[in-house]
């Protein structure tokens, strides 16, 4: 299936789990957003088979293959943000795909790896209360998570709010924002559990500044300090204990670098990035010690 296919026909409600939603109501993420001038795809590769998942407000584009999603959206109205909808933290697979080509629990038991979600979960909590309720919830499947590691550091704080401080420089449209998220899939990721764990993962967010499409992008780089970690590595694999991950960086980066290293289309984001062209190719990517850092103007 292609990503421009829509999903399988959901199966009946699953007896005996948590929820017994189809989700075959939800319509996803919303292309025109941001204003009907400026539709945004899907990030899609058609070189690969994939999946569209429609969610409460975001839609993830899915990789069998990978048992991990390839792309994430999500619509953030900055005005309708609830903020005190309760952590649901019941995490399920989604009944429209085989739970075989998902990476489930196995993947994050008895280990020091995280679910990290892609779609924030606070992102799509907006609207009424049962809509804002639902979305919460659809953060939760595990489509929507890829394997993270659990050591919480300045890095990882930087990357969870990032969607916080852009909101506030969406002076436009009521603060509006389009965040395309997603890991770096390489054929080199470590294995583990019958999941290739991503080193990398990247963000892509879009917004109205002063009346004109605008576009920053950033990358969370794990991966280990090989001087550092390969003896520990060389121990892990041996008794079978995930890959080490290194403490969290993150970088502010090219739109097109992204594309490159995901081979995804971004449709105009490159064209409308506020990252200036870097002068030396080793400053194409800025490592950000606080959100002062980030540059907002092309």
């Amino acid at each position: 299936m292609n990503a421009t296919d829509p999903p399988p026909t959901p199966p009946p409600p699953r007896s005996g789990g948590p929820r017994r939603d189809s989700l075959a109501d939800r319509t996803g993420y919303d292309e025109g957003f941001l204003g009907p001038v400026v539709p945004l795809p899907l990030p899609a590769r058609t070189a690969v088979e994939t999946v569209i998942l429609p969610y409460t407000h975001f839609t993830v584009v899915f990789r069998p293959d990978r048992r991990l999603a390839a792309s994430t959206a999500v619509c953030i109205e900055g005005e309708q943000l609830l903020d005190d909808v309760p952590r649901d933290d019941v995490w399920e697979f989604d009944p429209r795909l085989p739970a075989e080509v998902q990476a489930g629990g196995d993947i994050y038991r008895n280990n020091s790896l995280d679910r990290g979600h892609l779609v924030r979960r606070l992102d799509p909590v907006w609207g009424t209360a049962a809509v804002a309720g639902q979305a919460n919830t659809d953060t939760f499947y595990y489509t929507n998570a890829a394997p993270q590691s659990d050591v919480f550091n300045q890095g990882k704080q930087l990357w969870q709010g990032l969607e916080n401080y852009l909101l506030d420089h969406a002076t436009e449209f009521d603060r509006r924002l389009t965040v395309l998220t997603g890991p770096v899939l390489q054929d080199s990721d470590p294995p583990y559990r019958g999941v290739q764990v991503p080193l990398r993962f990247w963000k892509v967010v879009a917004f109205m500044q002063d009346g004109a499409l605008a576009a920053t992008a950033y990358v969370l780089d794990q991966s280990p300090d090989l001087s550092r970690d390969a003896e520990r590595a060389l121990a892990g694999a041996k008794a079978g204990a995930p890959p080490p991950l290194g403490p969290f960086r993150t970088y502010q980066v090219p739109v097109s670098d992204v594309a490159e290293i995901t081979e995804l289309e971004f449709g105009p984001l490159p064209d409308v990035d506020l990252m200036p062209l870097p002068r030396a190719p080793e400053d194409r990517w800025w490592r950000l010690e606080s959100y002062d850092d980030i540059v907002m103007q092309g």
